[in-house]
């Protein structure tokens, strides 16, 4: 199993000492460093900068949002990466939700799944650059012929020779449909909140797309790359604390009332009457009610927090139900050394 530093997103301000951050993942062991975005930071501009100083490391996006770009000008934020990397790019996308694909992006949110295949279809073609890229649609046409259109417009293909035809589309999901059509179309699975005792269930979605005509990766050569928090402590009690502010806000505050995909993940974990509970406070403002609300088994569900010994045998448990890599967060590069013993366990 490999590990992989989220650099995630930025707060208020950019965050400091990253570069430092990522020059010792890559001493350390570390097989690849993402970036993700939300509403502020992009996940492309982090990792050409700080990736510029780092010569072995992939570097990927978990996530960059389908709704910020055309599939086109995703294709071409990854292969310019790619360029510059000298083939280290992976480019991780997902949907995101209605709040922010409406209100932020301005764009419909409905049926993603359908414009996942279409956008991943596209990136595809350009990366092949075997012919001009066309798409009937329906929702992106190219050439475009919709209301406003010129008539002008024709199919083309990219002037840059993409470096890698294959380079690598890793899709953020969480349900089970969603999943399924990531192990049909996509080179891996960005998982979020994953919790290894529920192993068979996502095998069985996973499963599916495997099993579908047509489909990309079989099990043998598809990465599990699973999102958690890994943090060596002999004293587990802050970090549970903290760690119940980030999981209310997730639950309670990332989404719509009505459609919280984060919410539906706790949910199939067994965790609904929590969830409910967590849900009202946070939205009522009550923020620290919905954190203390936060039982520890949830977040030990999808988190490791321990001393070493407690760490690596929960390592082994991730590997085991199907984790190829364990994309983790730290804070500093004193933490980050914490870890590092186990990157060669």
């Amino acid at each position: 199993m490999k590990f992989g530093l989220q650099l995630g997103y930025w707060g208020a301000q950019p965050p400091q000492g990253v570069g430092e951050l990522v020059r010792a993942a890559e001493d350390v062991g570390f097989d690849a460093v993402f970036a993700a975005e939300s509403w502020g930071s992009d996940a492309f501009a982090p990792l050409a900068w700080w990736g510029s100083a780092t010569e072995r490391v992939r570097l990927g996006t978990s996530v960059a949002q389908m709704s910020a770009r055309t599939p086109a000008a995703t294709a071409m934020h990854a292969l310019t990466l790619d360029h510059l990397s000298n083939g280290r790019a992976v480019l991780g996308l997902g949907v995101s939700g209605p709040q922010v694909v409406e209100g932020w992006y301005g764009q419909p949110f409905a049926r993603p799944l359908a414009r996942t295949r279409q956008y991943v279809d596209i990136i595809r073609q350009v990366l092949a650059r075997e012919a001009p890229v066309t798409s009937d649609g329906p929702h992106y046409r190219l050439p475009y012929d919709g209301p406003g259109a010129t008539g002008l417009g024709k199919p083309l293909k990219p002037i840059v020779h993409p470096r890698r035809a294959d380079l690598p589309i890793w899709l953020g999901a969480e349900g089970p449909k969603n999943v399924a059509l990531t192990a049909e179309i996509a080179d891996g699975w960005l998982a979020i909140y994953y919790a290894p005792r529920l192993a068979d269930m996502y095998n069985e979605w996973l499963d599916e797309g495997f099993a579908r005509a047509g489909a990309r990766r079989s099990r043998a050569d598809f990465e599990i790359a699973a999102s958690a928090q890994v943090i060596v402590t002999d004293d587990p009690a802050p970090e549970l604390e903290r760690m119940r502010w980030v999981s209310a806000l997730y639950i309670g505050g990332m989404g719509a009332p009505e459609l919280n995909f984060h919410a539906q993940v706790y949910r199939r974990m067994g965790y609904g009457a929590e969830v409910d509970e967590i849900s009202a406070l946070f939205q009522a403002g009550r923020k620290a009610e919905a954190a203390a609300a936060v039982p520890d088994e949830l977040i030990f569900d999808t988190a490791i927090i321990g001393d070493e010994a407690h760490v690596r045998g929960r390592l082994k448990e991730w590997e085991a139900a199907g984790v190829t890599m364990m994309l983790i967060s730290v804070a500093d590069v004193e933490q980050l050394r914490r870890v590092a013993p186990l990157v060669e366990r």
